[in-house]
């Protein structure tokens, strides 16, 4: 899956975060681009696959990465005012 991996840069912006509890508008940016990819991916991935027990974990991982965009948005829309 091409959006799992973590650029360098992201890693270092999430551990920053991580370290002062808070995320910069470029950062928010970043990680929405990540989660996007990794959603396209999934639903890639979910497209190709047969079997109600794969769909239903891949029907988890979209669901969980949906979550995490709205919530990105949010943050960089509070962050935008």
């Amino acid at each position: 899956m091409s959006g799992s991996t973590v650029l360098p840069q992201s890693k270092l912006w999430k551990e920053a975060a991580e370290m002062t509890g808070t995320f910069n508008l470029a950062q928010i940016d970043e990680e929405i681009r990540r989660v996007r990819a990794n959603l396209r991916d999934l639903v890639e991935q979910e497209t190709a696959r047969s079997g109600a027990q794969d769909e239903n974990r891949g029907d988890d991982l979209i669901a969980a990465q949906e979550e995490t965009l709205a919530r990105l948005l949010k943050e960089r829309e509070a962050l935008a005012i």
